[in-house]
């Protein structure tokens, strides 16, 4: 090993431990320095966190030493207020124990009044009373008997002024009344004008000849007795040529019987098993004309979104007369009048459609379901239907005496109009005559009623009165009494005229 090499190792052996060394005493000195700068700086935090906390509590003090002064101010003006409220309170108090004692010393001075004049009252009832008994002795009548000669003296002598002042103000408000109502009614007439022929639902069904009766009556009466349980109806064979009669009191029922009839009779081909067919046949087509009769009468009058199975209802009434009268022709025509009528009087002009198309739904189904017509269209049409109280309404209050709304009243006045005119209705004759004999019964129940006739076909009943039992004005009051009772005791249709009659003749004789 050189000289050179040597001198390096050694160097290398000595400077690796003294760098070491002196490596070790520099971090020392420099870990000193860093734990110094430390402290430094955490006591440099230590200070100012002590400045902060004197600073918070300084404003602390200060604040709760203001909110203090704050509740101090606050206590001192509500004291105030308070102090105020109470000698207003005190003052109010004051003025209420005056007007208080105000009001007792009035209360005294108007009790003191009443009762002087309760005193003066009884002296001037005991000078009435004096006088009274001192006239009762001159005149020799009691108070009674004067006051009756009184009234009677008084009602004779104004008896005809008032009689002519009251006809003369009837007379004058029926002329006014009647020109209005003539005028709204002819104008709704004029613009409706409907056939005045009326329709009757024929029970009879006429035969090609008096054979064709055997074969319907058929072997040990088969085919009779099929129909009727079929479509409950009876089928009636008389000694009538050449037509037999179906009787029911359904008229869908007849009708339903009248077609199956006819559709065998044209076939030729009557027994069991072809009556059931023609009998459906005849089903099937009559729902179908109910269901096109109900929609072509709204579309008539012009009302829209209305339920089919009301319509198919509304289509029964075809086959349903009253006095003659086909009921679904008089629906449509009640709701025609009714929605000019109501145009006329500014009323509701779709509720008195509807309520008119509809006011008589409950004669479709009165021969199916219990209890009367009015009732059950209520029902159909409120409970089932869900249409409006107004609406419903209407199939009561057209047959009530003083009906609830203006639109009610309408189809009460169309439905008289619809039924009165000439020609829409016709009774039998032993109702015609029925009637006509209740007319005379109710104007002869009066006392003084000499005699009584109804003419005009009972639309005017006459009565003739005994002139000395009746006077003028009794007679007026009469005629309003006889109308009345008719009002109430009969049905019919339209209005009866009553007419007072009374007469007196005074003869003599010259000789």
């Amino acid at each position: 090993m050189s000289a050179e090499n040597l001198i390096w190792v050694i160097l290398t052996f000595v400077g690796i431990p003294g760098g070491m060394i002196t490596g070790y005493f520099a971090r020392k000195v420099w870990a000193a320095k860093q734990i110094d700068t430390a402290e430094a700086r955490l006591q440099q935090l230590t200070q100012e966190t002590n400045n902060k906390q004197k600073e918070i509590l300084l404003k602390a003090k200060d604040q709760a030493l203001q909110i203090v002064e704050d509740a101090k101010r606050e206590e001192r003006i509500r004291r105030t207020e308070i102090t105020q409220l109470q000698s207003r309170l005190e003052k109010r108090e004051g003025l209420f124990d005056q007007k208080l004692i105000d009001l007792e010393n009035r209360q005294q001075k108007l009790q003191d009044r009443a009762t002087e004049i309760e005193a003066i009252k009884g002296q001037i009832e005991k000078i009435r009373q004096d006088q009274t008994d001192k006239l009762e002795r001159i005149s020799g009548l009691s108070r009674e008997e004067a006051k009756n000669i009184l009234l009677e003296n008084v009602e004779t002598s104004v008896k005809d002024d008032l009689f002519q002042r009251v006809k003369h103000l009837e007379k004058t408000g029926l002329e006014e009344y009647e020109r209005k109502a003539r005028e709204i009614m002819s104008s709704a007439m004029q613009r409706y004008a409907a056939s005045h022929a009326a329709e009757t639902t024929t029970t009879v069904i006429n035969l090609p000849s008096d054979e064709m009766k055997g074969r319907i009556i058929g072997r040990e009466g088969r085919n009779i007795k099929t129909i009727e349980q079929l479509t409950g109806v009876e089928i009636i064979v008389d000694d009538t040529p050449e037509s037999i009669l179906v009787s029911g009191f359904s008229p869908i029922r007849r009708h339903l019987a009248k077609r199956a009839l006819e559709k065998l009779i044209q076939d030729g081909r009557i027994h069991p098993g072809r009556i059931e067919e023609a009998i459906d046949q005849a089903k099937k087509e009559l729902a179908r004309d109910i269901r096109e009769a109900g929609e072509e009468a709204a579309y008539e009058v012009g009302i829209a979104g209305i339920d089919p199975k009301l319509l198919q209802i509304l289509g029964r009434l075809k086959y349903r007369t009253s006095y003659g009268q086909n009921q679904l022709r008089h629906s449509i025509e009640v709701a025609h009048i009714s929605s000019m009528l109501a145009e006329e009087l500014g009323a509701n002009v779709s509720i008195a459609k509807k309520g008119g198309l509809f006011h008589d739904i409950g004669k479709a189904v009165d021969h199916e379901i219990q209890g009367s017509h009015t009732e059950i269209g209520y029902d159909i049409l409120k409970r089932k239907f869900g249409f409006p109280e107004e609406i419903a309404y209407i199939c009561i209050g057209h047959h009530e005496d003083q009906p609830k709304t203006i639109e009610a009243v309408i189809v009460k006045v169309a439905d008289a109009l619809s039924g009165a005119r000439p020609g829409a209705r016709k009774d039998t004759y032993e109702q015609y005559v029925k009637r006509l004999e209740d007319l005379e019964a109710i104007a002869k129940s009066f006392d003084g009623v000499e005699k009584t006739y109804a003419i005009q076909a009972g639309r005017e009943v006459r009565v003739f009165v005994t002139p000395e039992k009746i006077d003028d004005w009794t007679a007026t009051k009469m005629a309003k009494d006889i109308a009345t009772k008719i009002q109430q005791e009969l049905k019919y249709p339209g209005e009866i005229k009553v007419t007072v009659i009374r007469e007196k003749r005074v003869i003599e004789y010259a000789r």
